[in-house]
């Protein structure tokens, strides 16, 4: 697009004028249009599907079907499902950019089953990145907890138990992988690598990486994990990162590693892992995705005493949605410049 032309976008999902405010300055060609009336409200920071017991009446629901179909863009996928984007793609011909709220929202477009000219006509792009610096954190955090051995910990505090002393790994002699480098992964490596550990990553690309000791390809993993002290996983979910930490891995892996996950829990095959804790190859797992969400009340790993279950919660920041606006303004000003927009969804394999 040309510097003279502006974009018709609409907010499908719900965000707060004062961040409705902050996309307008930051690129005034935008025509942002919404109406809080029409989506669901927010239940608490980031929620971005909105509250699920909200429903609109006929004359609503055609409201808000109408605004979404007028949109050369869309902040949001409608109320976050991939239905009522398929609706829209299908009937709204001027539609050409849709950004997803979420980081790994290559798995909503996916469940749309859009048809193959729909994903040549809209790009699609993601938050990627923007929760890097929280998920990293916390990836910090589960390794730390593993290291200290917080179980051990919180027990003995439970029991008002005062042992011996015990022996506790430092992170600055550990050697680190984090798989996958993308924006969360390389948020890690800073971090970790910060912190005085040896950090490899693994890479398809081979491209360095700050932070990052040694680049391992993915068809060595298996080899690398096992010279590895800690696993931290930031994958998305794709056909081809499902269950990537199996039977294979998790057999190779360094007795005692730690392990951290805060990509997509479809990336870790979690029965594999279970035998894995139960026999000690993993000393302690710091989990913030599941295969299943919300993870079932009967699953072991709820129980287990060396897992920390965390509600996909990692991310989640009071700066998010305010992140995610400004990410949003300025994949605006590089579409109406012409320029490459950032984290575009790979419409084959999906991330």
């Amino acid at each position: 697009m040309s510097t003279s032309e502006s974009l018709r976008a609409v907010v499908a999902v719900p965000l707060s004028e004062e961040h409705c405010r902050l996309i307008e300055r930051l690129e005034p060609r935008l025509e942002l249009v919404r109406d809080a009336s029409l989506v669901r409200p927010m239940r608490g920071p980031a929620d971005w599907s909105g509250d699920p017991a909200h429903e609109r009446t006929p004359a609503q629901q055609q409201a808000f079907d109408d605004l979404v179909d007028s949109a050369d863009a869309l902040f949001g996928i409608p109320d976050v499902d991939p239905a009522a984007l398929a609706r829209t793609v299908a009937v709204n011909r001027r539609l050409r950019w849709v950004m997803t709220t979420a980081a790994g929202g290559g798995g909503q477009v996916k469940a749309a089953g859009l048809a193959p000219e729909a994903l040549d006509r809209i790009v699609f792009t993601t938050s990627a990145g923007v929760h890097g610096g929280p998920l990293a954190e916390f990836a910090v955090f589960g390794v730390l907890a593993g290291a200290k051995d917080l179980p051990r910990l919180a027990q003995q505090q439970a029991d008002r138990q005062w042992t011996d002393r015990w022996e506790m790994r430092q992170i600055d002699e550990m050697t680190v992988l984090v798989v996958g480098l993308g924006g969360i992964g390389a948020e890690c490596a800073r971090r970790f690598h910060a912190l005085g550990a040896q950090v490899w990553g693994t890479t398809r690309s081979g491209a360095p990486v700050e932070g990052v000791d040694r680049l391992i390809p993915l068809d060595e993993l298996v080899s690398a994990v096992a010279e590895v002290d800690a696993i931290v996983v930031t994958l998305p979910g794709t056909d081809q990162t499902h269950h990537l930490i199996g039977a294979e891995v998790l057999s190779a892996v360094k007795p005692g590693v730690i392990l951290a996950s805060v990509g997509r829990g479809a990336v870790i095959d979690e029965e594999v892992l279970l035998d894995a804790l139960d026999d000690g190859r993993v000393s302690f797992a710091a989990l913030d995705v599941f295969e299943t969400e919300p993870l079932p009340t009967d699953s072991p790993l709820w129980r287990h005493p060396r897992v920390l279950v965390s509600p996909h919660t990692a991310a989640l920041n009071r700066k998010e949605e305010e992140r995610i606006a400004r990410r949003f303004a300025e994949n605006a000003t590089r579409l109406l410049d012409g320029e490459p927009l950032r984290a575009v969804v790979d419409t084959v394999e999906f991330y």
